[in-house]
């Protein structure tokens, strides 16, 4: 794998492929020769609606069967033993949602209101979304691709009415794909809980 230039200005600034720093990079014309991406119009609504949420978590791993939906779930519900602390956990495992299972609450339905979606809620102060409630049956089987799932999890952010929370507690795929670079472009401030392969 190519290294990137030290100095690289990044695929979304008018520099790309023009800068100095770009000079022997393999992918310079690429960068010189594309329109960068304007930015995504969500995430000013998305950073609105997180900006009184003190502390987001991500739980992640490089592999599967390792535990982090496990260690999603008790974080969430060790934060949640503290009355005055509010917790939500969003499980954006879109292809294997077993968040609702963990916490007991399969079969549950999401409702809609004016302010959003009202997601799930385990304990006064323990709420908790996941595409695990939007099918029909748990053992539906969802095959989307990246854009489809990165269109879930802006919605997840976007239109759940979340209400105030201290903690978001993140509970992500295997691997490092498009669920987790989605969802740090979404959340910036994030603190990583890496599980141990």
């Amino acid at each position: 794998m190519e290294s990137v230039p030290e100095h690289c200005p990044g695929t979304e600034s008018e520099q790309a492929g023009k800068a100095s720093a770009c000079e022997g990079c393999p992918n310079q014309k690429i960068c010189a020769s594309s329109t960068p991406a304007p930015p995504d119009p969500a995430i000013p609504i998305i950073n609105e609606r997180f900006s009184e949420v003190k502390h987001k978590i991500l739980v992640l791993s490089g592999k599967g069967g390792v535990g982090k939906s496990t260690v999603s779930s008790q974080i969430a519900r060790g934060l949640a033993t503290d009355e005055n602390v509010s917790v939500a956990l969003l499980d954006i495992d879109i292809c294997g949602p077993s968040l609702p299972t963990i916490m007991g609450v399969e079969g549950e339905q999401v409702h809609q209101s004016g302010s959003g979606w009202s997601p799930i809620y385990i304990e006064d102060n323990l709420a908790l979304m996941s595409v695990g409630f939007l099918l029909p049956s748990a053992d539906e089987a969802v095959i989307w691709r990246g854009p489809k799932k990165n269109g879930l999890i802006k919605q997840f952010l976007r239109d759940v009415d979340w209400g105030y929370q201290d903690y978001l507690v993140v509970d992500t795929p295997p691997g490092t794909s498009d669920e987790h670079l989605s969802i740090v472009q979404y959340l910036k401030g994030s603190v990583c809980v890496p599980t141990m392969s």
